[in-house]
């Protein structure tokens, strides 16, 4: 497929692209929400849904050592199912993109994980509660792919570094608006209140049924789905994973395995590490943790994208797996929730970890042609949630027999950063692949 062959950028009205960048933006800053619903809300769900103790009931540290294992299991199997069901996600809707069209696609990913949120609410056993996030999270994985694809698609090379900075951190934003409300007391995720935090999750609803009526759709997938293809090209799932894509989509893998893996199977410790040292003192302490990783992360992905193409895509990767692994190892064996700098450092894991969502969204286009590319984006970002969930069923397993010990797992899940440095060693260099394809 020939650069020639397909629509430029420019045939899309100045309105029409920002129009795509504006709900690709909110979409995935509310996909953002929803993470950081999922590490806030577990542990207060749970604990309502099993237990429901009388305000004021002291418990005997046994029992108290006992529901922290408990605790932290289902706090696992929270994140294992947001990850699954991202991952299944954004195979599906990334397949759909690339098939029926990218707004399309966008508008049922923003209605399927809002509407699945609000039902949360509903819940009455934390099964119940796990089975509904992994639904929920199938629209998360969709935003992804579809939304860098249409974005990356609609605006010209020059800008693709700064925008895929700019969708990069609009998740984050969305983790740090959470927190930022949570952190005020009155407001803290509780025992009682966690339920209507899952009902308000649903109301960006509307964004999703704009976008599936009134999006512009890309430019450059109109011409593809225009051109004629051969029966071996009408299946992208197959076109990725053979050759010469194959390699790509490995690679691709891989390089996303690192930092969803380091995000969710030992970053996340740190909100419920912190509830467990501090909450019963300061219940709004855990939404402050999750504010300044959050916030670190905003920043982080922010300037991501810029980074990979002022400094190389290969050189920042390996450089930032490197400070990753420094600062988390750091945190995790001479830190504690009660130092007066543990939030700085949180903050400093946030802006690290950051980095990757701004590298990714500018680097993973730019490895598929037009018609596989919210496919091959899907499956390599989505797939490293399924390696992900695989660590953190383990890490999960070791939570609940060393009686919630959240920095041990965290100092062990952490030296997923040295992978990091090993596989962006044999990466191939995407920065002279332009998305015309």
């Amino acid at each position: 497929m020939s650069a020639s062959s397909l629509a430029p950028a420019s045939s899309l009205s100045s309105a029409g692209r920002y129009t795509v960048l504006v709900i690709a933006f909110l979409g995935w800053l509310f996909a953002g929400t929803q993470m950081s619903l999922t590490n806030l809300v577990i542990r207060p769900a749970v604990s309502d849904m099993l237990w429901n103790d009388a305000p004021g009931t002291t418990l005997a540290s046994e029992v108290k050592a006992d529901r922290e294992g408990v605790l932290g299991r289902w706090f696992g199997n929270s994140n294992i199912a947001f990850l699954l069901g991202a991952a299944s996600g954004g195979m599906l809707f990334g397949w759909f993109g690339d098939r029926f069209g990218r707004a399309k696609a966008v508008g049922w990913s923003i209605i399927c994980f809002t509407a699945f949120s609000g039902l949360s609410s509903f819940c009455a056993t934390p099964e119940q509660f796990v089975v509904l996030r992994y639904l929920a999270c199938l629209g998360v994985g969709g935003m992804w792919p579809n939304g860098i694809a249409l974005v990356g698609e609609a605006w010209s090379s020059v800008s693709r570094p700064t925008l895929s900075g700019v969708i990069g951190a609009s998740a984050n934003i969305g983790l740090t608006l959470v927190a930022g409300v949570t952190m005020l007391k009155a407001l803290a995720v509780t025992e009682e209140n966690w339920r209507l935090c899952m009902q308000i999750s649903a109301l960006p609803l509307p964004i999703g049924l704009f976008a599936l009526t009134l999006m512009p759709e890309s430019p450059k997938w109109l011409a593809a789905r225009d051109m004629p293809i051969s029966a071996g090209d009408k299946v992208p799932l197959a076109q990725i994973f053979t050759p010469p894509l194959l390699w790509f989509t490995l690679v691709g893998i891989l390089l996303s395995t690192v930092p969803l893996f380091g995000g969710w199977g030992s970053g996340n410790w740190l909100v419920p590490w912190a509830d467990q040292v501090v909450g019963q003192a300061d219940p709004g302490f855990k939404s402050a943790t999750q504010f300044a990783r959050a916030l670190g992360g905003t920043i982080g992905s922010f300037v991501g994208g810029w980074i990979a193409s002022r400094c190389g895509r290969r050189t920042s990767y390996f450089v930032m797996s490197v400070i990753c692994l420094a600062n988390s190892e750091y945190v995790y064996f001479l830190s504690s929730p009660e130092d007066p700098w543990f939030l700085g450092w949180v903050g400093f894991i946030g802006l690290s970890g950051g980095f990757f969502f701004g590298w990714m969204p500018l680097c993973f286009p730019e490895m598929f042609p037009t018609r596989v590319r919210s496919t091959g984006s899907g499956v390599t970002f989505n797939f490293g949630r399924i390696t992900s969930s695989l660590g953190i069923a383990g890490a999960s397993i070791l939570i609940e027999a060393y009686k919630g010990d959240y920095a041990f797992v965290g100092r062990i899940t952490s030296l997923i950063y040295l992978a990091g440095m090993v596989v962006i060693l044999i990466a191939p260099d995407t920065s002279r692949n332009d998305l015309d394809r």
